[in-house]
């Protein structure tokens, strides 16, 4: 009784580590979906709802489109957005508010994407960069707007001049509407110089 369960379990053992094999070759010669990271730093490329980090693009003239409005700021859920903005007065004497810090701490972020979606302007949005990693906490504390950068202007629309009026020549009368002319005839009038002839009787 226990030569058979002995020699029963190294039946078992050998059918088990058969298996094992079998599947070993099976995946080994099969498409492999793992990414060699990071050997493949410049091929590696995420789809577009991907969300890493959140970023202010910039254009050539280091300008950007935040107009300070904090709409972000209150959408964010986690308090991970802080807009720090001035009032300036423009050449037209006009005041406007003016950015002067936009912290975004990535620590707290959840990447909900509600800041990128409350911005009336396109200002911010998460880019594909997911290397954050840090060993000090205050690091994780990003400014967005790049040093001496400024608001977009937006252009002004171009107002076309109205044409002007040809004046009228002094030859040329007045024109009136027919709407405006009385077409019933003029009553007559009788003169008042008007005398009927008297007549006299002869005396006898």
């Amino acid at each position: 009784m226990n030569d058979k369960t002995y020699f029963g379990g190294i039946l078992d053992a050998v059918k088990s580590l058969t298996i094992g094999l079998k599947t070993s070759i099976k995946v080994f010669f099969e498409h492999h979906e793992t990414e060699q990271y990071p050997e493949n730093r410049a091929t590696l490329t995420f789809t577009d709802r991907n969300r890493f980090c959140l970023e202010m693009p910039h254009n050539e003239k280091n300008e950007h489109k935040c107009i300070a409005c904090g709409l972000c700021q209150m959408a964010c859920p986690n308090d991970s957005i802080t807009v720090t903005s001035e009032t300036v007065t423009t050449e037209d004497g006009k005041k406007k508010k003016q950015l002067v810090k936009y912290e975004y701490n990535i620590g707290q972020c959840m990447f909900c994407n509600l800041c990128v979606t409350a911005c009336p302007q396109g200002a911010i949005l998460f880019n594909q960069e997911f290397e954050q990693a840090v060993f000090d906490k205050s690091k994780l504390i990003k400014v967005l707007n790049h040093p001496g950068s400024k608001c977009q202007e937006r252009p002004k629309p171009v107002v076309s001049p109205k044409p002007a009026a040809t004046p009228a020549t002094a030859n040329e009368a007045p024109k009136a509407s027919l709407s405006h002319v009385d077409t019933a005839p003029a009553p007559k009038t009788e003169t008042a110089d008007k005398t009927e002839p008297i007549e006299t009787k002869k005396e006898d």
